[in-house]
C-alpha cells in the first residue's frame, strides 16, 4: 500500500507520494530505496519453478506475469490515478486517450444495446461509435450536453451506457452531471465521462456518481506534449468488466511513457494552478474586447455553464474558444498565422500554448452550431499571461 491510500490526505500530496510502494521503489538487500518508480523494462518473466509460475497465473494486475500486464513502473502509474479518485477500485492504462474510450465503450457494450453519447463529444470519440459500434450491432443517440434530467425522455429498455463529456472539448457545455447520473441508476443505466479538461483535481468524478472516468493523460497529466497515453478508473462493479476486456484487446502501454506521464502527475497540481489563473486571465481580456463574439469559458460569470460550473467544478483549466465578431474564414487565418507565442497543433495541456481553429457546425447531429463568427479554440500552457495577451493583440491587429 502506498502513502497516497491514506484517505484524509488532500489531493496534492497524493499526486506526490502516489504509487510510491516500497516493494516498486527499492530492494531491502539494497539498504533502501529511490524516490521515482525504476523503469521496469520487460517481455518475459522469469520463474523459479512451475510451482511459481503456476501460482503467478491467477494474479490479475500487481505481480510479474508477462510484459503485457505491466510491471511496477505501470502499476505505479496506475496506482496513483486511482488514489486521485474517490471509491475507486482500479484504474487502467491505454496507448492514448480514444484507446480509453474505445476499449471501455467495448466492454461496456454489447451488440443490441443502445449507447446515449453527448453531442459534443471529442471528434475521434463519435467516429467510433459511427463506425466500429454501428458495425457491431451497438446503435448511438446523440444528445444535447444541456439535456440535464431530460435524459430520462431519452433512455430505451436497451440503453446500457450514457457518456458525458464536460465540458465539452470545443464548445465548453458544462452538463449537469449529477442530474444525469441521478437517472441513471435509477434506471440502471451506467455512466461514463471523458474527464481530460478537468482532471480529478478539478472535478472527481467517481465522488459526484459516475462509473468509469476516462482521461487523455497526454494532455494535463503528462504535461510535456512528449507522451501518448489514456486511461479509465472505475468503481468495484465495473472494474472487472474493464480488466477483462483489456486483456482480451491485448491493450498495453510502454513502462518509459508511464514514467513520463508518472513525472507529469508528480507536479499536477501546481501546473493546473497556472493553467487556470492563465486562461481566465486571458478569456476575461477577450471578453472586453471590440473583435470577439464571445468567449466560451465556464469560469466566466456570463458563461451558460458558469452556475453549473461553480457548483460541481473546483477551479478551471486552460482550455477554453471565442468567437471572431462577424469576420470570415480567412480573417480567422490571418490572425492564427500571425501569432507567435500560440503554436498551431493538436491537442493541449502541455507547458505550451496552441490555438486551432474550430468547426463545430460540421459534427453535430442532435444539436446544431449556428454562431456565424468563426471560433478559435484557446490551450493557455505556462508562459506568463502578459505574454500572451500581447500575442493575441497583435494578431487582432492583423485581421
Amino acid at each position: 500500500m502506498s502513502k497516497s491510500d491514506d484517505d484524509s490526505l488532500r489531493p496534492a500530496t497524493k499526486l506526490v507520494q502516489g504509487g510510491r510502494r516500497p516493494e516498486w521503489t527499492g530492494d531491502p538487500r539494497l539498504g533502501g530505496g529511490v524516490v521515482n518508480p525504476p523503469v521496469w523494462r520487460a517481455s518475459t518473466i522469469l520463474y523459479d519453478n512451475i510451482a511459481d509460475l503456476k501460482a503467478r497465473g491467477h494474479a490479475t494486475h500487481d505481480k510479474l506475469y508477462y510484459g503485457r500486464r505491466g510491471t511496477p513502473t505501470v502499476w505505479a502509474l496506475a496506482d496513483a490515478l486511482t488514489g486521485m479518485e474517490p471509491g475507486a477500485e482500479g484504474t487502467l492504462l491505454y496507448p492514448s486517450g480514444v484507446a480509453a474510450n474505445s476499449a471501455g465503450l467495448l466492454a461496456l457494450l454489447s451488440p443490441g444495446d443502445h449507447l446515449l453519447m453527448v453531442d459534443s463529444a471529442y471528434e475521434p470519440t463519435r467516429a467510433f461509435c459511427n463506425g466500429m459500434l454501428a458495425r457491431l450491432g451497438i446503435e448511438t443517440s446523440y444528445y444535447d450536453p444541456l439535456v440535464g434530467a431530460g435524459i430520462a425522455e431519452l433512455i430505451r429498455p436497451e440503453t446500457k451506457l450514457i457518456f458525458l463529456e464536460s465540458p465539452g472539448s470545443l464548445t465548453f457545455e458544462v452538463q449537469d452531471v449529477p442530474a444525469i447520473v441521478a437517472v441513471a441508476r435509477e434506471r440502471g443505466v451506467l455512466t461514463m465521462l471523458d474527464n481530460t479538461w478537468a482532471t480529478p483535481l478539478l472535478f472527481p468524478a467517481l465522488s459526484h456518481g459516475i462509473d468509469v472516468t476516462m482521461m487523455s493523460l497526454t494532455k494535463y497529466v503528462g504535461g510535456h506534449s512528449d507522451a501518448m497515453m489514456g486511461s479509465l478508473t472505475a468503481t468495484k462493479a465495473v472494474w472487472p468488466r474493464l480488466r477483462s476486456a483489456a486483456y482480451q484487446l491485448g491493450q498495453a502501454v510502454s513502462p518509459d511513457d508511464c514514467a513520463l506521464i508518472l513525472r507529469g502527475l508528480r507536479t499536477l497540481d501546481v501546473r493546473m494552478r497556472r493553467h487556470g489563473e492563465s486562461g481566465l486571465a486571458v478569456a476575461s481580456w477577450l471578453a472586453g474586447r471590440g473583435e470577439v463574439g464571445r468567449v466560451l469559458h465556464p469560469a466566466l460569470p456570463g458563461d451558460p455553464g458558469h452556475a453549473i460550473w461553480s457548483r460541481d467544478f473546483g477551479g478551471a483549466s486552460g482550455l477554453f474558444g471565442f468567437t471572431l465578431k462577424g469576420v470570415d474564414e480567412a480573417a480567422r487565418t490571418r490572425f492564427i498565422d500571425s501569432l507567435a507565442h500560440f503554436g498551431i497543433g493538436f491537442s493541449w495541456g502541455g507547458y505550451e500554448s496552441l490555438v486551432v481553429p474550430s468547426n463545430p457546425e460540421t459534427i453535430r447531429t442532435a444539436t446544431t452550431w449556428t454562431d456565424p463568427d468563426p471560433l478559435v479554440r484557446l490551450s493557455i500552457g505556462l508562459e506568463d499571461a502578459a505574454d500572451l495577451i500581447a500575442d493575441l493583440e497583435r494578431g487582432f491587429s492583423a485581421i
